[in-house]
């Protein structure tokens, strides 16, 4: 298999060869005019021919030289469009990452917002409960829960996250009051081995053991708890943010008023590399505000990051 001459000489050449011009090639490469035509020389030498006559101060091109030159040419072109139609449709894009609850409960209510903001910008939502790999999935930010800590990645800091065991305000006249944390063990709880259970009690000063209470019904998304302790099926212990209108709405209520905040906080997360891509700015300059905002609307800050 033939191999191609070097790209660089090649590259050089093509400059010199549309311009017809050394020291012109040279102002557009960010190269001197001496190294323009060293590299000329090597493909002229890895080639066996002549490429440009050389008249003192003036360059022109051979019979050898203008065969090959609209082809190199016409091939650099076709790079040069290609990349650039590859910039635009990577710049009018915006692919974001986040939990199926999140998606579903926060970010597809307000991201109608973002987009009237930025018209020009297509926005792509992938939900998806497992951490994806950002460059692998071709994904430009995420919001995730964690420590913020991600290797690769920068991570701005969005808000700590409360849970809340949340109910129906029907369901809690027919089973209520409930007088503290340890009455609360002792009832239907939907979902009752989640982990968030077991962190809520802890913090409470109750030790759970999820065998010890009544059965409850398994499901495996918040979206679903949440939903069902709207329908009275039980007590769904939740992220009270991403709930927080359907609490205002008199939808669903505390059914032990409570502040135990999770371990996991929410972030947004990008690669470093893309820190200043006007999109990733974008979006993280709306959402901050949009946290910010939920934030003071809090008469109890319950959300405020702590520094």
């Amino acid at each position: 298999m033939q191999t191609l001459p070097p790209l660089s000489a090649v590259r050089v050449f093509e400059a010199a060869a549309r311009l017809e011009n050394f020291t012109a090639a040279a102002q557009e490469l960010g190269m001197t005019k001496a190294a323009v035509s060293y590299q000329v020389k090597l493909l002229e030498e890895r080639l066996g021919l002549s490429l440009f006559q050389r008249n003192g101060r003036r360059v022109a091109l051979t019979d050898k030289g203008r065969d090959i030159a609209p082809v190199i040419i016409r091939a650099f072109d076709q790079m040069r469009q290609g990349f650039a139609a590859l910039r635009q449709d990577h710049a009018s894009v915006l692919t974001i990452s986040c939990t199926n609850s999140f998606a579903h409960l926060w970010l597809a209510p307000h991201i109608g917002a973002f987009q009237m903001r930025h018209p020009g910008l297509a926005v792509r939502i992938q939900a998806d409960d497992a951490v994806v790999d950002l460059a692998q999935g071709g994904i430009d930010l995420a919001v995730r829960g964690g420590d913020g800590r991600w290797p690769g990645l920068e991570a701005v800091l969005l808000t700590h996250n409360r849970l809340a065991p949340l109910c129906s305000p029907d369901w809690l006249a027919r089973n209520g009051p409930i007088a503290d944390a340890r009455a609360l063990h002792a009832m239907p709880r939907l979902s009752p081995d989640d982990i968030w259970w077991r962190e809520w009690f802890v913090a409470m000063g109750v030790e759970d053991d999820p065998a010890s209470g009544p059965p409850g019904i398994a499901l495996d998304s918040q979206v679903m708890e949440g939903r069902a302790a709207m329908a009275g099926q039980g007590v769904a212990i939740v992220n009270l943010f991403l709930w927080k209108a359907e609490v205002e709405a008199g939808q669903l209520v505390e059914a032990v008023p409570s502040y135990v905040q999770e371990r996991a906080s929410y972030w947004v997360v990008y690669p470093s590399h893309s820190r200043n891509s006007p999109k990733i700015k974008a979006f993280r300059d709306w959402i901050n505000a949009e946290f910010a905002r939920a934030v003071a609307a809090d008469p109890e800050a319950r959300y405020l990051p702590r520094r």
